[in-house]
């Protein structure tokens, strides 16, 4: 069970104000920017559209077609997990900011049940994703994507479960099964559990449980029972052909998700008693959040300008095919005004996350001379 935080950690966080004048001064250099490319890009856009959901529906259709020669098979199911992937990047996390279609609302929600479709709930990620990790990044007790749980501690404020001593020994082994625990577990908890921190900001509607169930139905009954039926193979199979498309989308997931905030670099500001956070808004993102330097076709067009987290943060407004630009204005900018900018080769910031499980699987002694 998530370990309950303290009475006072229920107040809504609240940033130091007013808000550097220095990110006025950004946010126009970078919106004159993205004016500029716009036309361009929005042809990238609409490409990508178009792409990656066929991908995902052709790789489903080859399964079914040609999976009784046991190489398509499996290949299939690890090309699913990856063009599941590709999808959630480039446009169901787009759509969840209302940018994958600027001004059409309905179209971004299209989007979104695409992604109940691929097995993720939308309504409690969306939730997660805007309310609390956007909101309150690397804020224990707000950020669900760093959500306490026995088996993990990213939190220097909690204190150490004696399995987690040995959490940086035993999480890569069970990070290939992140997709799963997100799809049949972290979605049903954030519905059922009520001390989950989901239920601090929403009542959930009755009919989000209706869905919930149906898009979970819908989605096991296409990725195991209709290849099972149509192919006529094994259990055994559909369950190995199964793990292949979870490990896939796992790990290719995690290498997005590790880098940018869990790590030994990052800040975990503490809130005092009334809920205040010791920073502004914008210094929040910069202490809490780091880019990674490979910028390259591969990044840039399939995954979708992850490296680029910084400008992610700080413009959630602002399709992530202008990321690259609006990344090299963060970086000159910050360094001309001698701002906390972090940027690291995605070795060095999976290594750094790796070196925060280690950390913090054991208890900081305060009473230790540190001198």
């Amino acid at each position: 069970m998530q370990e309950l935080l303290p009475k006072k950690d229920f107040h809504r966080p609240k940033f130091k104000l007013p808000v550097e004048p220095e990110f006025l001064e950004l946010r126009k250099e970078v919106e004159e920017v993205v004016k500029k490319l716009s036309s361009s890009r929005r042809k990238i856009i609409w490409f990508k559209i178009l792409l990656f959901p066929s991908l995902y529906f052709a790789t489903y259709a080859l399964l079914l077609l040609k999976g009784q020669v046991p190489l398509i098979f499996f290949i299939s199911y690890i090309f699913l997990g990856f063009f599941l992937l590709l999808n959630f990047l480039n446009l169901v996390h787009d759509a969840v900011h209302g940018v994958t279609f600027k001004n059409h609302g309905k179209l971004n929600q299209g989007f979104l049940y695409f992604f109940d479709l691929l097995g993720a709930n939308s309504y409690i990620w969306k939730v997660r994703h805007l309310r609390l990790h956007h909101a309150f990044p690397n804020i224990m007790g707000w950020d669900s994507d760093l959500e306490q749980s026995p088996l993990v501690r990213i939190f220097p404020q909690t204190s150490v479960k004696k399995i987690q001593r040995y959490q940086h020994i035993y999480l890569p082994f069970l990070y290939p099964l992140y997709l799963f625990n997100w799809l049949m577990v972290r979605d049903f908890r954030d519905f059922f559990g009520k001390e989950r921190t989901v239920h601090k900001v929403t009542m959930i509607p009755k009919k989000e449980y209706y869905k919930l169930f149906f898009f979970k139905i819908l989605f096991f009954t296409y990725i195991l029972v209709i290849p099972k039926v149509v192919l006529e193979v094994s259990w055994g199979m559909i369950i190995l052909g199964f793990m292949l498309f979870m490990f896939t989308a796992s790990i290719t997931s995690l290498i997005v998700l590790l880098s940018p905030h869990a790590s030994i670099e990052s800040d975990f500001p503490e809130l005092d008693e009334s809920g205040n956070i010791p920073h502004t808004w914008f210094m929040h993102q910069l202490v809490c959040t780091n880019d990674v330097s490979s910028d390259n076709l591969f990044t840039r067009f399939f995954m979708a300008n992850f490296n680029c987290h910084i400008a992610h943060h700080l413009f959630p407004y602002i399709h992530h095919v202008y990321y690259p630009e609006v990344s090299h204005i963060i970086e000159d900018f910050s360094a001309r005004h001698a701002l906390p900018y972090r940027k690291e080769s995605l070795k060095r910031s999976l290594l750094n996350h790796f070196a925060l499980l280690k950390q913090n699987s054991r208890q900081e002694n305060i009473f230790e001379e540190t001198m």
